[in-house]
């Protein structure tokens, strides 16, 4: 019998973010082979690109597919689960290297004293 793989807390937090912001609804769901080990790839789904926030106390940064494939500047409220506010702009230029698997940092706008650095890849 084949085993269940679990959802982390990270990957469930960012399928239920994405689907907020598609409007469309997302079934979170795992394969795994026969010894129980999660299959398929580990980076980012098609849906876009999930920044990592420098020095980060619950900012969240994602690009969605939409927006990548439009590829048109896009400026992300990054606030999440944190008590005051971010926006990160970034460039089509940049939407085309982060699509094209390239590595793209940006800063984001400084609020409350301080800001962050979004690493999108």
């Amino acid at each position: 019998m084949k085993s269940r793989t679990t959802v982390t807390r990270r990957e469930f937090t960012v399928a239920s973010a994405l689907a907020v912001l598609s409007g469309v609804t997302i079934t979170v769901g795992g394969c795994s082979d026969d010894s129980g080990s999660p299959t398929g790839p580990s980076a980012a789904p098609d849906f876009g690109s999930v920044g990592t926030v420098s020095a980060n106390h619950g900012h969240t940064a994602i690009i969605t597919g939409a927006q990548m494939t439009a590829g048109n500047a896009v400026s992300l409220d990054i606030t999440g689960s944190a008590t005051h506010p971010h926006s990160v702009d970034v460039t089509g230029a940049q939407l085309q290297q982060i699509s094209a698997g390239g590595t793209v940092s940006v800063a984001s706008s400084s609020d409350t004293g301080h800001d962050h650095v979004v690493t999108f890849s």
